[in-house]
């Protein structure tokens, strides 16, 4: 990046989700405490008949097979329930205007079952009623994922909830789709990709009849987030039979193309380790696919906590030359030593930049990547210089990203961080965002990092792929006072 600025940071969050004040931590479980899991809902019909999950304050996401009908008539929402007999203090009730049924719903096979209840009225959010986080599409949830289902469903095979049936929490980790493909071979039933499952091998832990729609909720960086929908099983809670759910991150484009406005909280969960459930083999079972060097798939690629810059605390209307920590994850790309673009740390050893920063064919050998680096001339007491051992430029149309591979993993410090990234479609006009890099000229002798601040305009006719910003210069960021 010799001529402009590269690095753009959004400070906009889409929703303040998965996350209950009340909360510190079915079949086999025990009674939630009141305002545990305050997105939980249930649906009902004269009595209790499916779970579903608040989220956001006018949509509740639940089980096609729990409204087939797609006939809101008589169908209310209570929320805030903790009993569904005796006192409630904290309930709230909606009927519902609409249902969105997926349209690709097969009740025969149960993929894609998952369904959207539109709320008569908005709702208030409080300790016991709040949304949840969604799995967003680029999630991963590898086996032995802890996670936790609820509802007011049956304890047992036949043996339902007994009075004042309060509402139920179970944890079960996740099983690999292949296993659970492998699984439920034997009764005849595809687990396709649209699924999640989960339940002990042992069995004696599981959803039952009642929970369908609820919630199969993973924590992560102190939000829950909801990987599953309560969708079907064989029995309950039997040896070698998990529980069968709808995976939700297979849904997020479906989910905002219906809700448009105040959009859920959709954050990417991400697994790690090594998933054992590749190693799974059995009859019939399809071959694992393997990527080829053009699939530019960022969920490949394993998170870390991110977006966390120890030094950073950016006010409004502000522009300057940068200091140490506030932008832990800038890169400086070199090629043979000298500094040609930015990039941003999206991962432990991967770096996000522009594709135009290299050639239709570039040799990784001859770049290196500079991390925690903040003057390209000058002392830096907090930089690693890494190799580059793979470059993979995007081929989709319209796309202009290039990927590369560290050759090895540096020290995260107050320095060295990744950064999040985005996994809205859009971003609203006016959100504020920050603009980063070593542009020409900028930052005196010693080059130092500059930094901006803009906000995010339409971009008329631009690609949908593209997100505009205010315009500004590299003389405009060069000239910005610097910090006292």
């Amino acid at each position: 990046m010799s001529q402009h600025v590269v690095g753009v940071f959004f400070l906009h969050l889409s929703s303040d989700c998965g996350q209950p004040p009340l909360n510190t931590r079915i079949v086999g479980g025990q009674e939630a405490p009141a305002g545990s899991w305050p997105w939980q809902v249930s649906l009902q019909q004269s009595a209790h008949f499916c779970g579903g999950s608040l989220i956001n304050n006018l949509w509740v996401l639940t089980a096609a097979h729990c409204v087939p009908s797609g006939n809101p008539a008589g169908l209310t929402v209570f929320l805030g329930l903790q009993s569904l007999q005796g006192s409630n203090p904290n309930k709230v009730s909606r009927t519902v205007a609409q249902i969105i049924v997926h349209p690709d719903y097969n009740s025969v096979t149960s993929n894609n079952d998952i369904a959207l209840l539109k709320l008569s009225s908005s709702v208030s959010f409080t300790s016991y009623i709040s949304p949840v986080c969604l799995a967003a599409s680029d999630s991963s949830f590898y086996s032995g994922v802890n996670s936790w289902v609820t509802g007011w469903g049956n304890v047992g095979e036949g043996v339902g909830l007994p009075s004042p049936q309060t509402l139920m929490e179970v944890e079960v980790p996740v099983v690999g789709n292949r296993l659970c493909y492998c699984d439920y071979s034997s009764e005849g039933i595809t687990i396709t990709d649209n699924m999640i499952c989960a339940g002990l091998t042992e069995g004696g832990k599981d959803s039952c009849q009642g929970d369908s729609g609820g919630p199969m909720v993973s924590k992560q960086g102190g939000r829950w987030i909801q990987a599953g929908v309560v969708s079907f099983g064989v029995g309950c809670a039997r040896p070698n039979i998990p529980g069968v759910y709808t995976r939700v991150s297979q849904y997020q484009n479906w989910v905002n193309s219906q809700i448009t406005s105040n959009q859920p909280g959709f954050i990417t969960f991400t697994s790690t380790g090594t998933n054992s459930d590749l190693s799974v083999s059995c009859t019939g079972l399809p071959p694992i696919p393997t990527p080829t060097p053009n699939d530019l798939v960022l969920f490949m690629i394993p998170a870390v906590s991110c977006g966390q810059a120890a030094g950073n605390s950016r006010v409004l209307n502000s522009n300057s030359v940068a200091s140490a920590d506030e932008w832990p994850w800038m890169a400086s790309l070199q090629k043979n030593g000298q500094h040609v673009c930015g990039g941003t740390l999206v991962a432990l050893d991967f770096v996000l930049s522009n594709a135009d920063c290299f050639s239709s064919s570039p040799n990784a050998s001859d770049w290196t990547v500079i991390l925690g680096r903040l003057k390209q001339n000058g002392s830096n007491p907090f930089e690693v210089t890494l190799k580059v051992t793979n470059i993979t430029l995007s081929n989709l149309t319209g796309s202009n990203i290039a990927v590369l591979q560290l050759s090895a993993r540096p020290p995260l410090n107050n320095y060295i961080q990744p950064i999040c990234l985005g996994t809205e479609r859009t971003f609203p006009e006016g959100s504020t965002c920050w603009a980063a890099g070593w542009s020409s000229g900028g930052g005196g002798e010693e080059q130092v990092l500059q930094e901006f601040q803009t906000s995010v305009v339409n971009c008329g006719n631009a690609s949908a792929d593209s997100i505009c910003t205010e315009q500004f210069t590299p003389e405009q960021v060069s000239d910005c006072p610097k910090f006292a």
